[in-house]
């Protein structure tokens, strides 16, 4: 009977960088996946819509109020003063806005709960200011609203790449200049 020997000064399997490296790529996975596990059911999915056949008819109602705003000729410049914690504006109007208060809505790309809703009124000459103790960097839409909701601006801003945005009735988003 052959038997088989081995040879003295040969070490344990442990010691060897080949068994580890032949470990490490189903560890790596298995770790992976327990992360992507604790993401997928501790955080909300917050960009699915429940009744998305509302939101769906709606779009007319809002084609109506993008050209009423044209037709005012409607525009508004947003500034974030970071140091002051302000948004200075400046909404422009070929038409008088009589003594309007204007609802500026700030909506995260992401995430609903980092949205938020401002009350403003312009002086005589359209400029505003108003509290906003911190803008997070991102990605927000912008909706300006007037009291009655009969018209509306709606854009784009990336923030802090874009310093300011300009808005207007008929041509949507421009980036503002940096400073």
């Amino acid at each position: 009977m052959n038997a088989i020997v081995a040879p003295a000064d040969a070490a344990p399997w442990y010691t060897h960088r080949w068994p580890w490296l032949l470990m490490l790529g189903p560890a790596v996975v298995a770790v992976a996946g327990i992360a992507t596990s604790y993401v997928a059911f501790t955080s909300q999915d917050a960009l699915v819509v429940g009744d998305y056949y509302k939101q769906g008819k709606a779009i007319n109602q809002d084609l109506r109020r993008d050209r009423a705003a044209a037709a005012l000729g409607l525009s508004i410049d947003l500034r974030y003063d970071a140091a002051e914690g302000l948004l200075h504006g400046h909404v422009g109007s070929s038409k008088p806005l009589a003594d309007e208060t204007l609802s500026v809505r700030l909506q995260h790309a992401t995430q609903p709960n980092r949205d938020m809703v401002l009350m403003a009124r312009p002086d005589a000459a359209g400029n505003f200011s108003v509290a906003l103790p911190m803008l997070e960097r991102s990605r927000w839409q912008v909706l300006v609203e007037g009291k009655q909701r009969d018209w509306r601006l709606e854009g784009v801003w990336q923030w802090p790449v874009e310093r300011e945005v300009a808005i207007r009735a008929d041509a949507g988003a421009t980036p503002g200049t940096a400073h």
